[in-house]
């Protein structure tokens, strides 16, 4: 699957957003209806080159207040153009228009021009514009000899192109134009020359011309052909030799060390322009065709504006600046040596800014400067003028400055408008720039429509606009929603144009964004509103799917976007619009094809798109299927060792055939066996192939691609080939010993293509080295013989040689090999132990004497046991273990050893019979070391206030323990607490560890001590306590293991004893009360001279607003209210009662004056029992 980058608004946009970026630090600009000098918008390029065929074109535009007048300059003189009936100048421009419908001769206006653009309030200039009439020339007429040339040899055939301007695009073709191909042997320099590394037979099939295109008149100018001929010492041209491994030396060419054709010699040097592109090549000569690598001295080449052309000939660095600059070197290298090229590469530069002037707006009375500054190599020089003439023969002007590349205005008047040019130049080109100095008395105005609404995409790049002007230069600020400070800054930007730049869009900034230019003169605003939108994205989107044909696929593209946009999803194949046919359904989350087809293959891009951005997901299909077998199989070409075998392709359905595999069966050594005869690209259809003699041959082929195999074709007919003697000898002939008295020659038979003829038979011959006994020889039909009654371990010279009945094969090459080995005689001698550490020991012996060997020295191999250990009662295994050294070696290191221990040696010397006599025993001891980890380290916490630690001692003490380190640290989540460390005694294998909060959990890491120091750890940890997962759990078991503690208990029974009481008072309360009817009066309180109702009905006195025994109060003495005292009365819309469910009135329990004192202390009666419990009553 291929997903494709995000995109929001269309390329254009992104172009678009990119130009305004890199004008938003430009100078602000003049609006047109104020008055201002010209300024030039439009002009030709610097070198102008013209068809002849045409018009010509001259273009100059300005701008200005009021509209500039133009006129030329042709080579540094007025051109008058009125004088010149072909000459017009375009209205309302300065571009000139030369026609050529009447006649004339282009080249007659050949030239250097300028344009002035001129108003009341200056000159501007354009650059000067070379115009040059493109030139097509003919290529001379010459007769080309034959070029002779010796196969192998270097050849350079010349191009030599007429000089066009442009220069002409070269390249190369046969007289029938035909391409010539090019590759590492034969290519086009840039010079546009042919050159071959090494000449070929086969180059002579073709000839070869020069072709020149000439890019205004859009002509090819061809060269006399050149005929090459060639002269070789196989003049057999045998196609199947081009890919033959080894082509030059089966061609009988010699072979030679590269050489350099272009350029020539050791050493070149070349300049090249800063900013243009370095092209450096290097084509070499040489057998085999040499590989060129390219270097530069003492760095790297810039990998990232660096590329290889022309078969790595040339070397490509666009884009150069003066780090570039230094030596490089080509390497030319083959099989027979390599040489060397070096390249110096000097870097100039022409002009380039480094500040280019800008337009200046200044109010009268204000100071300013232009400045002009560039940068080149040479150093370029700065040349002022004012309204196209000369600074210096300017009337001078107190107010004005000139200090090299700055010029400084004080106090500037109306009277110093003028366009200043600035002239910077060496001797590789030239700059020139215009800058005007604009004197206005402007208020602040804003340039863009009011209140635009701006939708922009979340998490994005966005710039609001604010076109501005004012003279003096208005400041700028921007606020956000009407208020706040001043937006610049973090998140934002603004530019001095105006813009503000928000440079990740969030939630929060969407709202109303207003723009305030200021200056001595006024001020003016404009607002901005912006609406931040979610992006629109591919949450699953479609992927690769490889399927048969018949099948039915789909391709998912669900899509995620801001509901306040229209989705449109779309689907493109192959980066075209798909046509939704009827075997396809198009719906809003996905694709489906039914019935797919090869047609369907391609890529598949969904596009989901709003107004405002889109993102893209691509997928491939792939429809596979294997190819049809080829057929119609045809043997023709017959010879006694080839035949052309042709085929027509089967349908490749859709995946391209790679390969073709012809195989071949014969009837007489394996009958139905088919063997792999050739591989061939799948462009090709035929193929000579080579034949063994005496074969009766039948072929078949298999196409391949992608996929998998075609069925096998059907056979061909049969072709045998004649009898020869064998042209090749047996293969991998070995002579080795399988007893100590017999040697084994064994080889690997041949197979019928290299048989040759019938009775295939081996006459083995075999004699001892470097004696003169005569050799021994025997006929074997098999792939074995074996020699008996031999000296032990003795050289033999060996040769097998195949023969049939049309003769012997070549005669074979002499192998050598050993009769059977013995077991070795003798035993290493002075065995020498070293001691290196507590679990290495150094080796070192005597070599024993070659003869005592009896056959081919392997290794010395030491075998040692552990006798026993230096501690009490420890068990040991004795089992023998060995250290093998290769080769005759006198010394070694046996590692991996227990320290601590008593140990015994013993040496020997083996060869490939085996062991031989063993050495005298040696005992040695190694020292104490560092024990082995702690075994069944466990950690048990039966409650939240102990850890549990238990141990074992380690299985390896490796010396006499002395003592266990135990280090533990608590942890809670990625928090540390300090680490612990306790030291034991070597008895103690247990430890209690009080926690210091019930939450934490503990890192133990336990290692056992020896004198020596520290062996390794074992690290545990604390287990975790049911559901660790959250605070609140952890805090939930602390609690209950509090309400287990008798403290608590005896505090929760004497407040529930408290409640008790307090609810018994609240009922008795509560049974005084009853019902009484409504005041008179209803705005009236009850207060405590109030006497009690006659019926009864209401019994409440000023004593019952005492507080009940145990009640709080307030810090001021007040009785805290219940909730029932904030009534109706207090906001104003009731009476001063309260009604009960059954629509009883309950009337005031307290008077107003008591609930106004109590309101200061309202925020406590939450966590008050005594308030809830009145609330109750």
């Amino acid at each position: 699957m291929l997903r494709m980058a995000r995109q929001q608004p269309p390329p254009w946009v992104h172009a678009a957003v990119l130009l305004c970026l890199l004008c938003l630090s430009g100078a602000i600009e003049i609006p047109m209806d104020l008055s201002q000098p010209p300024t030039i918008t439009k002009q030709s390029v610097k070198d102008h080159i013209v068809d002849p065929r045409d018009n010509i074109l001259i273009e100059c535009e300005a701008k200005g207040n009021p509209a500039p007048s133009f006129h030329w300059t042709r080579n540094s003189r007025y051109f008058n153009i009125a004088k010149d009936p072909r000459v017009s100048m375009r209205r309302r421009s300065g571009t000139l228009v030369i026609d050529f419908r009447s006649g004339g001769r282009p080249e007659e206006y050949e030239g250097e021009y300028q344009c002035f653009a001129r108003n009341k309030y200056g000159t501007a200039l354009s650059n000067r514009i070379r115009l040059q009439v493109s030139k097509s020339p003919l290529w001379p007429k010459e007769n080309l000899d034959p070029v002779v040339v010796q196969e192998g040899a270097p050849l350079t055939l010349q191009c030599n192109p007429p000089p066009g301007l442009p220069s002409p695009v070269i390249f190369w073709m046969s007289s029938s134009m035909e391409p010539i191909t090019q590759d590492k042997r034969v290519s086009q320099g840039h010079n546009g020359d042919l050159y071959f590394s090494n000449v070929m037979l086969q180059d002579m099939q073709t000839d070869y011309s020069c072709n020149a295109r000439f890019h205004f008149t859009h002509t090819i100018q061809q060269k006399n052909a050149f005929t090459l001929k060639v002269l070789t010492n196989n003049p057999y041209n045998d196609s199947s030799l081009r890919n033959h491994p080894d082509m030059y030396s089966a061609r009988g060419v010699a072979e030679r060390t590269p050489s350099f054709m272009y350029p020539q010699g050791t050493a070149s040097s070349q300049m090249v322009l800063r900013g243009m592109d370095l092209l450096l090549e290097c084509i070499a000569s040489g057998v085999p065709t040499p590989d060129i690598a390219w270097y530069k001295k003492g760095g790297d080449l810039p990998s990232d504006k660096a590329k290889f052309e022309n078969f790595n000939k040339a070397l490509r660095i666009t884009n150069v600046s003066e780090e570039d600059s230094g030596e490089y070197f080509c390497l030319a290298s083959n099989k027979m040596g390599s040489t060397r090229h070096t390249i110096s590469v000097r870097v100039k530069a022409a002009p380039y800014w480094l500040d280019e002037p800008k337009n200046l707006i200044l109010a009268p009375g204000e100071d300013g400067r232009l400045v002009c500054r560039a940068n080149g190599n040479p150093k370029p020089t700065v040349q002022w003028m004012i309204n196209g003439e000369p600074l210096q023969s300017a009337p001078p002007n107190p107010n004005r400055e000139v200090a090299g590349d700055t010029i400084i205005f004080r106090d500037t008047q109306i009277s110093s408008r003028a366009v200043y040019q600035c002239n910077t130049s060496n001797e590789h080109g030239y700059l020139l720039a215009n800058a005007f100095v604009s004197v206005l008395d402007v208020p602040p105005r804003m340039l863009s429509p009011r209140n635009q609404l701006i939708r922009v995409i979340l998490y994005n790049r966005t710039r609001l606009d604010c076109p501005f002007f004012g003279s003096p230069i208005p400041t700028l600020r921007w606020f956000k929603n009407g208020q706040g400070s001043n937006l610049d800054g973090g998140n934002y930007h603004v530019y001095e144009n105006g813009s503000l730049e928000i440079k990740m869009i969030r939630k929060e900034d969407q709202g109303i964004y207003t723009c305030v230019a200021t200056n001595i003169l006024g001020k003016a605003e404009n607002q901005v509103r912006l609406e931040v939108k979610d992006p629109t994205r591919i949450f699953r989107m479609p992927e690769d799917q490889v399927v048969k044909r018949g099948t039915t696929v789909q391709l998912e593209c669900r899509v995620k976007h801001d509901p306040s946009l229209k989705l449109t999803v779309s689907w493109l194949k192959d980066d075209e619009p798909l046509y939704i046919g009827n075997r396809m359904k198009k719906e809003d989350d996905s694709l489906t094809i039914f019935g797919v087809a090869e047609r369907d293959q391609g890529s598949y891009t969904c596009v989901a798109s709003t107004e405002l951005d889109q993102d893209l997901a691509k997928a491939y299909l792939t429809v596979l299927g294997r190819p049809d077998r080829p057929r119609d199989l045809e043997l023709t070409d017959l010879a006694e060792r080839s035949v052309r075998l042709t085929w027509i392709p089967g349908d490749d359905n859709n995946s391209p055939i790679t390969d073709y595999v012809v195989q071949f069966e014969e009837d007489q050594f394996q009958p139905g066996v088919w063997h792999d005869h050739s591989k061939f690209p799948g462009s090709v259809n035929s193929a000579v192939l080579q034949l063994s003699p005496y074969v009766n041959y039948q072929f078949r082929v298999i196409a391949i691609n992608e996929v998998g195999s075609s069925h096998p074709s059907l056979p061909s007919e049969r072709y045998r080939t004649s009898g020869a003697p064998p042209e090749s000898n047996p293969a991998d002939v070995k002579g080795e010993g399988t007893r100590k008295n017999n040697m084994e020659i064994t080889w690997t038979p041949m197979n019928a293509t290299s048989a040759f003829g019938p009775n295939l038979r081996y006459i083995v011959k075999w004699r001892r080295r470097e004696t003169r006994e005569s050799w021994n020889n025997v006929t074997v039909w098999g792939s074995r013989y074996v020699v008996g009654q031999t000296p032990v371990y003795v050289p033999y010279e060996i040769r097998v040689q195949a023969e049939n009945d049309f003769g012997k094969g070549p005669e074979p090459d002499t192998v050598i090999g050993y009769s059977g080995e013995d077991y070795p005689r003798a035993a290493p001698t002075d065995v020498k132990i070293r001691v290196l550490n507590s679990t290495a020991i150094s080796l070192q012996w005597n070599r024993v004497y070659p003869d005592t060997v009896q056959g081919q020295l392997r290794e010395y191999r030491a075998y040692y046991w552990r006798e026993s250990s230096l501690l009490k009662n420890l068990w040991v295994s004795q089992k023998r273990q060995q250290a093998s050294f290769p080769g005759d070696r006198p010394r070694g290191v046996v590692s991996r050893l227990f320290p601590y221990s008593n140990y015994k040696l013993e040496m020997v010397v083996v060869n490939g019979r085996g062991d031989g006599p063993r050495s005298e025993t040696k005992e040695f001891t190694t020292p104490e070391g560092v024990p082995s980890a702690p075994r069944r380290f466990r950690v048990r916490q039966p409650n939240l206030e102990t850890i549990n630690l238990e141990w074992d001692h380690p299985e390896h003490p490796n010396g006499i323990l002395i003592g266990y380190t135990l280090k533990y640290v608590a942890f809670n989540g990625t928090k540390l607490g300090k680490q612990i460390v306790e030291n034991f005694s070597p008895n103690q294998t247990k430890f209690t560890m009080q926690r210091a909060d019930p939450v934490s959990r503990y890192r133990f890491t336990l290692s056992a001590r020896t004198q020596v120091g520290s062996g390794e750890a074992v690290t545990e940890e604390s287990p975790a306590p049911p559901n660790e997962a959250t605070p609140t759990a952890a805090y939930t078991n602390n609690q209950a293991d509090i309400a287990t503690q008798g403290w608590f208990i005896g505090l929760m029974c004497a407040i529930a004893l408290l409640v008790l009481i307090l609810l018994i008072v609240c009922f008795i309360k509560r049974s005084r009360g009853g019902k009484y009817p409504v005041r008179e009066k209803k705005d009236v309180p009850l207060g405590p001279e109030d006497p009690k109702e006659e019926d009864g009905s209401f019994d409440y006195s000023d004593e019952d607003n005492k507080p009940l025994q145990g009640s709080q109060t307030s810090l001021d003495g007040t009785i805290k209210q219940q909730e029932s005292d904030d009534s109706l009365v207090d906001y104003g819309e009731g009476g001063e009662g309260q009604f009960n469910e059954d629509g009883s009135f309950i009337g005031q329990y307290t008077v107003k004056k008591d609930k106004e004192e109590t309101e200061g202390n309202e925020s406590s009666e939450a966590t008050s029992p005594v308030n809830a419990i009145y609330s109750l009553a």
